[in-house]
Formats: structure tokens, sequence, C-alpha cells
């Protein structure tokens, strides 16, 4: 792919995470009201018409890509690059009115994560991720790229968004949990931004799909740390959902040996 190339599929996925915070700001602490999905999990029309924006925006400047949202499925199932977005990842962050959520946009080449933004529409906070390139950032409140060195697990600072997401796999979870220096709740897809700044060493969670992954790999790999699932594998769309990320590559052996059943 030419740099040419690669310049307007950032743009593009610049575009879309401008538009989606557009639509979202304007719901923000406006008192929602939230459906729940079949999954019990929330759904407002701030998710839905953000989603709706962005592939606006994608199929225009992208005819021939597929899409992948989390409210409205696949578009053009049998193309080769296809565009996974979540308009807002932390929707119960959202309708409470706290600043920890996200728009994910990511891009898959085949299975392969080639492209991933992290955008926090109101603190102003964007994270860019490509394949074999460093990872970028901008936010007014500091914080520079690059993960930080953390080689064992009793110095690490360890993230989930909550631990109701393990269900049979909570003891598991627990034993990386009480190896770890401190465990924090919340977050969602910002932990993972937190953590390509060198702020998170580790990040454990289940139950993620497509839509919550694919854009963070490019950043958390960009960034110097790795994304895997809990036995050390690639991660896959027909995977069980289980995300382990690490800063320091060290620690990822580690953590797998404590999540292993």
């Amino acid at each position: 792919m030419t740099e040419a190339e690669v310049n307007r599929l950032v743009a593009a996925a610049g575009a879309a995470a401008d538009v989606a915070g557009a639509v979202l700001r304007p719901f923000f602490r406006a008192g929602l009201d939230a459906d729940l999905k079949h999954d019990a999990s929330p759904v407002t029309i701030a998710d839905r018409d953000a989603e709706q924006a962005m592939r606006a925006v994608l199929a225009e400047l992208f005819p021939d890509h597929g899409i992948l949202g989390e409210e409205f499925g696949l578009d053009r199932p049998a193309a080769r690059l296809r565009w996974v977005i979540d308009p807002i990842d932390g929707t119960r962050a959202f309708i409470t009115g706290r600043p920890v959520f996200g728009t994910l946009i990511g891009l898959l080449d085949g299975d392969t994560p080639i492209l991933g933004l992290i955008d926090q529409p109101v603190t102003g906070e964007r994270w860019l991720g490509v394949a074999g390139r460093r990872t970028l950032f901008r936010g007014p409140f500091g914080g520079r790229i690059g993960t930080r060195a953390c080689p064992v697990l009793d110095r690490a600072e360890l993230s989930c968004t909550s631990p109701e997401m393990f269900g049979a796999d909570l003891p598991r979870w627990a034993r990386l949990s009480a190896a770890a220096r401190r465990t924090s709740f919340g977050g969602d897809c910002y932990a993972y931004g937190l953590l390509a700044l060198g702020q998170i060493d580790v990040i454990a969670e289940a139950d993620l799909k497509v839509w919550d992954w694919v854009a963070l790999a490019p950043v958390i790999e960009g960034a110097g740390g790795r994304i895997t699932d809990w036995s050390g594998g690639k991660l896959s769309a027909h995977g069980d959902g289980r995300v382990l990320a690490v800063g320091d590559p060290a620690l990822l052996a580690q953590a797998i040996a404590l999540l292993a059943e």
C-alpha cells in the first residue's frame, strides 16, 4: 500500500471520527434514556445516529469497502478491506456522564487490523495507529505515546472495565489481579489509550466483540505494547472474546500463565 493510499485511509478515519463527535457531544450529559439490546447492554439514539453518520462518510469515500458496525451490522461482506466501527465504546459511561468512553474506528485487511483510531470527543483526545508505524496521539492534557518499562507484575497497574464481564473466568482473572500492584476498573477503550501512554501496564478483559478490539490493536502495537488473546494468540473475529494487552512485552508470558485454565 502506497503512502498516498495510507494517507487517504487515515483521513477517512479522522473524518468519520469528526462526524461522530459532532453527533455525540450534544447528547453528552443530556439525560438520555437507554434501551436494552438482546444481550442487556445499553444503546441510545446517540449510538445509532453516530454510527449512521460514520457509515455515510466511509461509504462515500470508499464505496467498495465493507463496513461492520455494532448497531447496524455488515455491509459488503465480500470486501477484503472492512471498516469496523463502534460509535460509543462505553455506553454505560456515556449515559452516566463520565468522559471515559470513546469512538472506535478500525480497518481490517482480511483478518489483520491495519489501522485503528480511538477518539474521545469530549476531552479532545485521539490515538491513531497504523500497522508498522508509531502510534500518534493528540490531546489537551499532556501525555506522550510509549508504553512504560514494567517487566514484573508486582509493579504493574492492571485495569479492566468491569469484573461482571468475566463470569466463570473470574477466578482466572482474580489470580492476575492478586499478582498486580494495583487494579482499577472502568475505562472501556479509554483504558487502552492510557496503556499506550504508559499510564496502565496490563488490561485483561472478556466478552469483547470484534468492534471492541480491532481499532485497539494498531494503537497498542504502535506504542510498543502487545495485544493477544488469553493464550497469547492472535485476536480473531471468530475468537472467544478474551483480550489481553500489555505495555511491556515482558509481562505477556507472566499474565498468560496466571490466566491459564
